[in-house]
């Protein structure tokens, strides 16, 4: 049956009129990395985190990268990239590669910015406001003397 099938084919590809060549475009050279312009970091690292939070990781994992390439200085680009890659390998209960891009990269926020703190999207109001009353500490209660 394969044969016949194959027969049949050829010979419609006889039959039919021979196609018009093609039109060839000539290839232009891929601009260098260096003159595309740069993502802006701060709205790749909003459209991370929107991502993020619906989520879909690998949509932020691109978001997140873009906004590394842009500046790679950026504490914040490499955490939630970080996180990021955490999350993707979190369903396996050893330690993967996504883990270990993770461990990579949150040293590198770190190092970066000793001091850098998530937001993970919250208003820059919540920043500038005063902070609240410290949380009582937690533990054991003892009886008092």
């Amino acid at each position: 049956m394969p044969l016949a099938a194959l027969l049949l084919l050829a010979g419609l590809a006889q039959d039919a009129p021979p196609a018009a060549p093609a039109a060839v475009k000539p290839r232009r050279a891929a601009a260098p990395a260096a003159a595309a312009a740069p993502a802006d970091a701060p709205s790749a690292i909003a459209a991370g985190e929107a991502a993020f939070k619906k989520r879909h990781f690998k949509a932020a994992q691109a978001d997140f990268e873009k906004a590394l390439e842009a500046d790679p200085q950026s504490a914040a680009a490499a955490f939630y990239l970080g996180y990021t890659h955490y999350k993707i390998g979190e369903p396996s209960r050893r330690m993967n590669a996504d883990k270990e891009k993770a461990k990579e990269l949150f040293a590198k926020a770190f190092t970066l910015d000793p001091a850098f703190r998530p937001d993970w999207g919250r208003p820059a109001a919540a920043e500038t406001a005063e902070p609240a009353a410290p949380a009582p500490a937690l533990g054991r209660r003892t009886k008092k003397s």
